[in-house]
């Protein structure tokens, strides 16, 4: 045996001994997530839904729409409930639980059109994420910015209630793989020691991390490595005066490389790979409306820029947005912000 570390009470305790009753004493529980769910939202989701199933009680995790296929080998994703190809029988899920979790996300509108029916559901609500400014719909919220991923709080909320000798592989394995892609590979948002001593924990349950490294970015169509050579050949923009780039993709661009869900995962991480790029951001086209992810180095918040321009948000060099509106007006938009934020980034770049 071995002792276990002094891991931090980043959750209020009784907030911890609230949500454990609560599981306890559910019949009925249900799972939620963002729109567009990542690998966090679905590591997170599948960690807490083997947690409360090894306690017996009836739990589902439902997400608004698909995930990408290289989250799918994680054990429970097969049950995971799509509410885009049924939403009646979400919808009637949801309205029956006693219970819902919203992991990952801090507002109801991120869940899409599951939103709504959460918000009028007499469920008890819990939230556990690490965006900031949580909305107050929720009956209990566990709302920490400061950490590096929704996962690894499910991870400090099961340690802290006195379970880990109880955590599975199958557990461990999810956890890991939304600590590590919810950080770039522990590239970014992983300064703190104790995230090192949580993957000393999980390692201890047997993961393979190569594996599920392996998993998650050695497992690529061809048709996302000849969509990524188009972008950054035919779909780049430099402004090295702002030392920022843009990688842009229309519905009709996607279509030529036979686009699935998850395709451009990471894309927006290669402009900062260039000499003097410290903002990087990707504007992709959907059905009904443009997403964006941003990316940043040193001091540069482009959580900012994501809030004040495209109704986002995230961490200081993590972030996303959406747009209703063409993919050209997204583009103006981005390049009126750029000019309104240059000396910011003039400032970050030449910091010490």
């Amino acid at each position: 045996m071995y002792n276990l570390p002094d891991i931090s009470e980043i959750i209020e305790p009784q907030k911890v001994e609230q949500i454990i009753n609560h599981i306890s004493n559910s019949e009925k529980i249900v799972i939620t997530t963002h729109i567009s769910p990542d690998g966090d939202a679905i590591g997170s989701s599948l960690a807490l839904y083997h947690f409360i199933k090894n306690r017996g009680r009836k739990v589902t995790v439902i997400v608004p729409n698909s995930f990408p296929y290289f989250l799918k080998w994680m054990d429970g994703a097969n049950d995971i409930e799509v509410f885009d190809y049924n939403p009646s029988a979400g919808e009637r899920i949801l309205m029956n639980a006693d219970l819902i979790f919203s992991l990952d996300y801090n507002i109801s509108k991120r869940a899409g059109d599951i939103g709504p029916i959460m918000d009028n559901s007499t469920a008890t609500k819990i939230m556990i994420d690490h965006h900031p400014s949580p909305g107050n719909n929720f009956d209990i919220i566990v709302s920490k910015p400061q950490i590096s991923s929704t996962s690894e709080l499910i991870f400090r909320l099961i340690y802290q209630a006195g379970k880990y000798d109880e955590l599975t592989k199958s557990e461990a394995e999810a956890i890991y793989c939304g600590m590590m892609t919810d950080t770039g590979g522990f590239t970014y948002n992983s300064a703190d020691p104790e995230i090192f001593e949580i993957i000393s924990l999980l390692l201890r349950k047997e993961i393979d991390k190569d594996y599920i490294y392996s998993k998650v970015f050695n497992n690529y169509s061809e048709e996302r490595f000849r969509l990524l050579g188009f972008t950054l050949s035919q779909r780049m923009e430099v402004y090295h005066d702002m030392h920022s780039a843009l990688l842009y993709l229309s519905n009709e661009d996607q279509a030529q490389f036979r686009f699935s869900k998850g395709d451009t995962e990471g894309f927006v991480n290669y402009p900062l790979s260039i000499k003097g790029i410290i903002f990087s951001t990707f504007i992709r086209e959907e059905e009904g409306m443009i997403k964006l992810s941003f990316r940043s180095q040193k001091s540069f918040r482009c959580n900012d820029f994501a809030s004040e321009f495209f109704n986002g948000g995230g961490h200081v060099n993590a972030s996303g947005g959406e747009f209703y509106g063409t993919l050209e007006e997204a583009m103006k938009i981005y390049a009126d912000g750029l000019e309104k934020y240059k000396e910011r980034l003039i400032e970050s770049v030449n910091e010490d």
